[in-house]
């Protein structure tokens, strides 16, 4: 592809057809889960309008059909709940909106802190705690202690990550690409994914081979590509929202290699690219043995990964002026 460098231009995008192929599997759950979706942000308005309300309900459902294919009806309505409760919350009161009022969004993430911490409602909660604390009781219903708090603590490092992202996004300039690489699992909520997923798919590593090296590698590299698949799928849409530049991985490869839009994006791809061969090499390496935990969370991480393909491809990433011409050639 070629082009100037502006943001309405057919930018380089990452090639998965030799490493994540389509067609993905998707859920027969699909839209049974958007259906109950809307039925339960009626009980929890999260959203503002009905529009906001439609789009993310079926990027969400359809997404989470992708990410967990063979899980059953109820546990992933309860996970595609957890993932839209996530989105919503960034949509509503991180990003953009906390740069106006960044004392809003430490308040409103103090709130759910205290839902974390407690297993219980605090008073007078608004729409945000309750769900959450109807989430976790259901989710500590479904699994053992260890589970649950790995999916608690997963669940306040995303938080935390979102203050800190809302802290820098009117000057990305400002943050290091080290501390970003970092960050940037946590606030695609990729790490929380990775946590739900043993209770989601009813299976449970142990403490030695959750410390196993390919194990350590494979979650790393597929939080890394859920990430940087993210930015270079939004950074039109948040262009478009302007006035300064996305915080995300094409701003700071230019901050630190300089050149254009263009160059940015074809290094950004390659990283995908490399990162998404590493997740395959380590995928096949563990889901190669007889059925086990291990194999079991090996094909959990490449549904997550496919779902983070996948997720490229839907209206909520367009940008205004290419709608259209604009697509991922895997999915």
């Amino acid at each position: 592809m070629t082009g100037t460098g502006d943001a309405a231009t057919m930018l380089p995008q990452p090639d998965f057809t030799a490493t994540f192929p389509g067609p993905f599997p998707a859920s027969p759950h699909g839209n049974h889960t958007e259906r109950q979706l809307l039925g339960w942000l009626e009980e929890y308005p999260l959203l503002p309008s009905a529009r906001a309300r439609s789009v993310l309900v079926n990027i969400t459902s359809h997404g989470a059909s992708r990410t967990f294919p063979t899980a059953d009806a109820d546990d992933l309505v309860l996970f595609a709940e957890l993932l839209l409760w996530l989105t919503a919350f960034d949509d509503v009161h991180g990003e953009a909106n906390a740069a106006g009022d960044p004392v809003a969004l430490v308040d409103r993430s103090a709130e759910l802190m205290l839902v974390l911490a407690s297993g219980s409602p605090p008073p007078l909660m608004g729409p945000f705690p309750a769900a959450l604390y109807d989430l976790l009781a259901r989710f500590r219903a479904r699994t053992g202690p260890a589970a649950y708090l790995r999916l608690a603590a997963s669940l306040r490092d995303t938080i935390m990550a979102l203050v800190w992202e809302a802290h820098h996004v009117v000057e990305p300039e400002r943050v290091a690409l080290a501390t970003y690489l970092q960050m940037r699992p946590h606030t695609v909520f990729v790490r929380t994914i990775i946590a739900a997923a043993e209770i989601v798919l009813d299976y449970e590593l142990a403490d030695a081979q959750r410390a196993l090296a390919p194990v350590r590698h494979l979650e790393t590299a597929v939080a890394n590509l859920a990430g940087w698949i993210n930015d270079l799928a939004s950074y039109e849409s948040e262009v478009a929202r302007g006035p300064v530049q996305p915080l995300s991985l094409p701003t700071l490869l230019r901050a630190r290699h300089g050149g254009n839009l263009e160059e940015a994006f074809a290094r950004a791809s390659g990283m995908c690219e490399n990162e998404a061969a590493v997740a395959r090499r380590w995928i096949t390496s563990l889901a190669c043995d007889p059925p086990s935990a291990l194999t079991a969370h090996a094909r959990a991480l490449e549904g997550i990964a496919r779902s983070f393909i996948w997720h490229t491809s839907h209206a909520r990433y367009q940008g205004p002026k290419c709608d259209a011409a604009r697509s991922v050639r895997s999915a």
